[in-house]
C-alpha cells in the first residue's frame, strides 16, 4: 500500500511509527470493511538521511490479513505505476482535516492536470491546483482513473497555496516497492 513517508516515520530521527493502521471506506466513523494492521512499513532512507525532503515523501506499508483476507481481496486495489508520464490529467484522494472537507471523516478528491513544482529548489515533484488539507496526506495521485480504477503515480505530500504536490515514484520507488512485496 502506498503511503507518504511522513506518515511512516519521523525524519528527524528515523525512528518508524507503531500501530500503524488503514481503514477502507472510513466515512464519518463508519468502518465497513474493518482496521487493517501494518505488519511492516518501508520508507526511502533518503526521506531520513535529507531529513524529510519531500522529493523522498512515499512508503509501503505492507497489511496484515483481517479475518483471514487480505486488503486487496476485501477491497480491491488500484495499479501503480512507475517512471511514468509527468503534466497528466490526474485525480487525487485524501481525508483533509478542514471542515470544508469533513474534518477528516470523509474521502474527498480534487483532479486537475500535473505541473511540475517550482516553488521548491530542487524540487521534482508534481501537483494539481487543489489543496487538500492535513490528513490527506499518503492518500493516492491516480493517472487513467476512470470506474474507479487507476494507476498510483505518486501520494499526497505537500501543499503550497493553492496547489497540493506528490513525489515521483522513481527506480528507488520500484525498489522500496519490491522490498515491500517481498516482506
Amino acid at each position: 500500500m502506498l503511503t507518504a513517508g511522513h506518515c511512516t516515520v519521523d525524519a528527524a530521527t528515523g525512528t518508524g511509527y507503531r500501530n500503524w493502521v488503514f481503514i477502507p471506506g472510513y466515512n464519518n466513523g463508519n468502518r465497513p470493511y474493518g482496521t487493517f494492521s501494518a505488519r511492516g512499513l518501508f520508507w526511502d532512507s533518503q526521506y531520513v538521511s535529507t531529513r524529510g525532503n519531500a522529493n523522498w515523501d512515499y512508503a509501503f506499508a505492507v497489511m496484515n490479513t483481517l479475518n483471514g483476507r487480505t486488503l486487496a481481496d476485501t477491497v480491491g486495489a488500484q495499479g501503480i505505476a512507475f517512471n511514468s508520464q509527468t503534466g497528466r490529467h490526474v485525480h487525487s484522494f485524501g481525508y483533509g482535516g478542514s471542515a470544508a472537507e469533513g474534518n477528516g471523516e470523509r474521502l474527498n478528491h480534487c483532479e486537475g492536470n500535473e505541473f511540475a513544482d517550482a516553488g521548491r529548489p530542487g524540487s521534482t515533484m508534481w501537483g494539481i491546483d487543489c489543496v487538500q488539507t492535513g490528513g490527506s496526506s499518503g492518500g493516492g495521485f491516480l493517472a487513467d482513473f476512470s470506474g474507479g480504477g487507476g494507476y498510483l503515480i505518486g501520494n499526497i505530500s505537500v501543499s503550497a497555496g493553492a496547489n497540493e504536490y506528490h513525489p515521483t515514484l522513481g527506480n528507488e520507488a520500484l525498489g522500496l516497492y519490491r522490498q515491500a512485496g517481498a516482506a
